[in-house]
Formats: C-alpha cells, structure tokens, sequence
C-alpha cells in the first residue's frame, strides 16, 4: 500500500480547511456536518480524523484561516490611507458581498454562532480579529495604530452588522439602501475627529 508524503497530508488539510470555511459561512456551522465537509473536500469520513481531532478543531482552524485570508486578501491589498480605507468600506457594504457569504467575511456569516462557539473558536476568532483591526487600525493611524484600535474594531462591527441585516431582508431595494447607507455611516465613522 503507497504511502502519501508530509505535502500530500498537508495539501488535503489545506483543502478541508478551505472547502469547511466556504461552507461554514454559507450554510453556519450548525448546518454543516462531517460527512457535507468531507463529502465538498472530495474525501470520506474516515479521512477526517487523520486531520483534525474534532469538528470543533476543524471550526477553530477554519475560522482562523478565513480571517487571515481576510487580513491578507482585502486589508493588507487595499491601497494606503483614507483611499485604501474607502475601499474597505464599499467592498464590505457591497451587494456582491451581501449575495455571496460563502465568499464573503466570516464575520457576518459566523457571528452569532461564534459566540456560542467553544473557547478554542473563540479564541481563533479574536485572534483573527485583532490581526484585521490592526490593518484597519494601520490606515487609520499611520503613526500611532494602537490609538485607532477600538475606532477600527467599531468598524468593523458596523460594517458586519450591517450586512448580516441586509442578507436578512427579502426586499432588495431595501436592502440596497441599507448598504449605501450603511457606507455613509461608515465613512462618517472614519471622519469623525479628522475635522480640525
């Protein structure tokens, strides 16, 4: 019997984790169950535990992943200062965003079951978090991020609520100017204290 090497073990967790993140904002995590993950990553059950050691482990390591392809993806690749920050705003508060959340933020996705969440996800999740804030914080702030730390986490928190509300609505047009005000809001709160 062929023995798969260190690459092949990690490429197939890689797919997990990535397949179990599109997943999970698309359908909670509740929603989906072993056999679905597994099933989306083109493995069988058994393979699983080979990988993690419960579905919450999977949870916790999805998550974390997905905030940092967040960080890397949408923060870090936007341009520098106010313009960059712009970009942030609308893209977060965009219909494009609101009709795809498996390929959209956990955070509006994943929020309400997060904080139901064990410890470990939790902690994944704060973790994940304070590297987006920070990046947020970074273009708020460029010479003193730390100061801009609570401003970027409200934010964020605005942005995500925002959109978890807009997903809920069944008017579009409704919904539509939720986001547009929701990107006024936003850009307020990233004005606010600049005025002299």
């Amino acid at each position: 019997m062929a023995r798969y090497g260190k690459e092949h073990k990690s490429e197939t967790r890689r797919r997990i984790v990535e397949t179990a993140g599109r997943r999970f904002k698309q359908d909670g995590i509740d929603g989906s169950g072993v056999s679905t993950l597994m099933k989306d990553a083109g493995l069988t059950n058994g393979a699983f535990y080979a990988h993690f050691e419960s579905k919450n482990d999977l949870v916790a390591t999805a998550i974390a992943d997905q905030l940092k392809v967040q960080a890397e993806s949408v923060v870090a690749q936007a341009a520098p200062g106010r313009a960059g920050l712009e970009q942030i705003v609308r893209g977060y508060l965009s219909p494009q965003h609101r009709d795809s959340p498996g390929e959209g933020c956990p955070n509006a996705a994943l929020l309400d079951e997060i904080g139901r969440c064990a410890d470990a996800t939790k902690q994944a999740y704060t973790d994940g978090v304070l590297v987006l804030i920070e990046g947020i914080a970074a273009r708020m702030a460029p010479e003193d991020p730390s100061s801009a730390r609570v401003k970027a986490l409200a934010l964020l928190g605005m942005m995500a609520g925002t959109l978890q509300l807009s997903r809920a609505l069944t008017d579009n047009r409704l919904s539509d100017e939720l986001l547009d005000q929701g990107v006024n809001n936003a850009l307020a709160l990233l004005d606010a204290g600049q005025r002299v």
